[in-house]
């Protein structure tokens, strides 16, 4: 029987790529132990079909098999699957909510520890660095920038901008709060931007994956943004209760701007800092 009682071929063709495509993450976990098979599937996919037309294979079986014999093939593939956007005061909003909503709090501890997980190629965490410095208390603070992606947390350690996106990086600063001149805070090379060496002092950058690592510390902020609506609801709350277990009582949580706490099974636990920038602070 060519199709299933009741089902279209394009219906049954759907149903077959979705096993295709369980079973190749599953091979992957087997055999690399990379975990992907609770990330949304439509975005899986195209990154899965982006790598498998590159290689001219005509089915996902056939791409399983390759990359389950090669590990350089793997390597791309996890390049693929990474999830590398990011920008100087991403949302500047939410940098200037924070300068006027959580730094005074902050400003009364005796140390201050800030996770910026899924931290891509650094920039945010640089944009949190200023920030700090700016507010009088980036000596007492420690910045740990994570990223699953080892090569790029390699490329986040250089400091180094595109140079035709500093017109843009300026205007986000100062809508972020900046009242400085921003090139106060970089060095103009060749044909980049290298960020002064002391915004880098105290920050760790460091490989870490929110699927399968666990929690390394206790933070008074951690900031996640955009990268939660990459995962499935499962994998949403696991890494919600990897966020509760590593923030100090009294800590804040910030997301992206199409995120929110109230996909968290234990919503409850957080009380909201400001809804439009998606800033929560834990309470229970």
């Amino acid at each position: 029987m060519s199709t299933i009682i009741g089902w279209s071929m394009s219906q049954e063709q759907e149903e077959i790529e979705r096993i295709e495509i369980k079973l190749l993450l599953e091979g992957i976990y087997q055999r690399y132990g990379c975990d992907f098979r609770n990330y949304a599937f439509s975005s899986i996919k195209r990154r899965i079909w982006y790598r498998a037309q590159i290689e001219e294979v005509k089915s996902i079986s056939e791409f399983q098999a390759k990359v389950l014999y090669d590990p350089e093939l793997m390597k791309k593939l996890l390049e693929d699957f990474s999830i590398n956007v990011t920008e100087m005061f991403r949302d500047p909003g939410f940098f200037k909510v924070f300068r006027q909503k959580v730094v005074p709090i902050l400003r009364e501890l005796p140390y201050i520890r800030i996770w910026h997980a899924g931290c891509s190629s650094g920039e945010e965490a640089y944009s949190m660095a200023i920030v700090l410095q700016e507010e009088g208390i980036y000596d007492k603070c420690k910045i740990y920038a994570t990223d699953m992606d080892e090569r790029i947390i390699e490329k986040a350690k250089e400091g180094k901008l595109t140079l035709d996106h500093m017109k843009l990086y300026t205007k986000n600063y100062h809508q972020a709060g900046g009242n400085k001149e921003f090139s106060e805070y970089y060095l103009v090379m060749d044909n980049y931007v290298k960020l002064k060496p002391y915004l880098k002092r105290n920050i760790i950058f460091a490989q870490h994956n929110l699927v399968t690592d666990h929690s390394f510390n206790e933070f008074q902020m951690i900031v996640c943004r955009n990268v939660l609506i990459y995962f499935n609801n499962e994998l949403t709350n696991r890494v919600y209760d990897l966020f509760y277990n590593s923030l100090s009582d009294g800590g804040y949580l910030g997301l992206g701007s199409k995120e929110s706490i109230s996909m968290y099974k234990a919503a409850n636990t957080y009380e909201e800092v400001d809804t439009v920038e998606r800033l929560y602070k834990k309470v229970k």
